[in-house]
């Protein structure tokens, strides 16, 4: 259950959800009063948007006068990875061979170049704190204007970006150096989820090779995660989403790590409890009454995980939601916190915070600043609650979304696959919802 896991795009094969333009705006209805009910502006101030509009300007001459005083790494082979319909790249990796590590570039858009305290955009963030996420419909926590423009790592043009270094031992899959730094970045090639497999079916392809190195270190660490203990919700993911997933949580553990144990100071932890010894039993009882579905006898004594684990890798895939709600109905919510102890349980990481993607969390743009500026906001607990509850706000509104579109005969998971389109044609619409 990674807080990290990438957002599910649009199918690449298939057409989108047809409706009518009743239902279009019935569905509009909804989403207008669910965000009066939860306080989300679904438009941003002028002062935001004029101010955003004015930092997508002289791009190319910011960003020159920038390289001296950056990391240049525009000749490092270098790579997004994206759902298909993606409007904006906040993360690009790198990855080298060498004797006896690995080492694992992860490059993060620059946001806090662009957006900084003194900036209305930054106030704005706030307030917003995340972006929320409906099917088909998306609220931004920055202007689009800004993230999909200058703070996007599109191919073959120079971005500012944050990076985070790795060196990582080749036997314990530990870090043996970590450097965080502002660079300069030249992205290669800008690949799906689909088109990432390909290069992994054909390692001949353009970044076929540099795609099969990354895939053999993710997939180690996602199999070391889970016998140290991670919960993996998701056991059945592709390739290329554990080559992103595995190398944000890495990089996400690199900062926080480094920010607690090498600068001492608060920055906006991730935190999650653990549940209660009845909680977990009350769960492993309910998956084990499901049908077709064993929890493995050596899996019941050991670490609870573990055997959720167990059980959803040996289930049939039409149980694999109802393992999922078991577990997370027993789950407490993980929250932001000034400081780590307590550890993220989920993960079974000591030390666990946001950083990888700044475009649409407010955690991980303060942690950005954090490290750079080694300035931390006088209110970081009330941002830590603030960023908490309007976390809550939004999973909610998407809760109560979806919802309302299977009660409108509408599948929320094909909608956000596939998007929609209005139709004129009621009959038309009525077969292809």
């Amino acid at each position: 259950m990674s807080d990290d896991e990438p957002k599910p795009g649009s199918a690449e094969d298939q057409g989108p959800v047809t409706i009518t333009a009743e239902l279009a705006d019935r569905l509009a209805e909804k989403r207008a009063d669910l965000f009066e009910e939860f306080e989300i502006p679904d438009e941003f101030p002028n002062e935001v948007l004029r101010e955003a509009e004015t930092r997508t300007e002289d791009v190319y001459e910011e960003i020159e006068a920038e390289i001296d005083e950056r990391e240049d790494l525009r000749e490092l082979t270098t790579w997004t990875t994206d759902p298909v319909d993606a409007q904006d790249f906040d993360d690009a990796i790198s990855i080298e061979r060498e004797e006896g590590a690995y080492r694992l570039w992860v490059h993060i858009a620059d946001v806090t170049h662009y957006v900084t305290p003194d900036t209305a955009m930054w106030e704005e963030a706030v307030k917003r704190s995340n972006t929320v996420y409906l099917p088909d419909y998306t609220i931004h926590m920055l202007p689009p204007v800004l993230a999909e423009t200058v703070c996007s790592l599109v191919p073959n043009e120079d971005r500012l970006a944050h990076t985070v270094e790795m060196e990582i031992d080749d036997e314990t899959l530990s870090f043996e150096d970590i450097d965080i730094y502002k660079s300069v970045i030249n992205s290669d090639e800008r690949l799906t989820y689909k088109q990432c497999e390909e290069r992994l079916e054909d390692p001949s392809l353009p970044l076929g090779e540099e795609n099969e190195l990354a895939f053999e270190l993710a997939d180690r660490m996602h199999e070391q995660r889970k016998e140290d203990g991670s919960l993996v919700l998701n056991p059945r993911r592709d390739r290329a989403h554990t080559i992103i997933e595995e190398s944000m949580l890495k990089a996400n553990k690199a900062v926080t790590h480094t920010l607690m144990w090498d600068r001492g100071v608060e920055a906006m932890y991730r935190v999650h409890p653990q549940p209660t010894p009845d909680q977990w039993s009350e769960a492993l009882k309910e998956i084990q009454d499901l049908d077709g579905v064993s929890i493995p006898g050596d899996a019941w004594g050991d670490d609870p995980r573990k055997a959720v684990n167990a059980a959803l890798e040996e289930s049939p895939g039409r149980q694999l939601n109802k393992i999922q709600r078991a577990v997370l109905k027993v789950m407490p919510r993980a929250k932001y916190m000034n400081d780590p102890f307590g550890g993220h349980h989920a993960l079974n990481f000591d030390i666990y915070g946001h950083f990888t993607s700044p475009i649409r969390r407010l955690s991980d743009t303060i942690n950005h600043w954090i490290v750079h500026e080694n300035d931390v906001p006088e209110n970081l607990v009330e941002l830590c609650d603030h960023a908490s509850d309007r976390q809550k706000d939004g999973e909610t509104v998407e809760r109560l979304y979806k919802q309302f579109l299977q009660e409108q005969g509408l599948d929320p998971h094909a909608v956000n696959n596939r998007g929609i389109e209005v139709v004129d044609d009621a009959e038309e619409a009525k077969h292809t919802v």
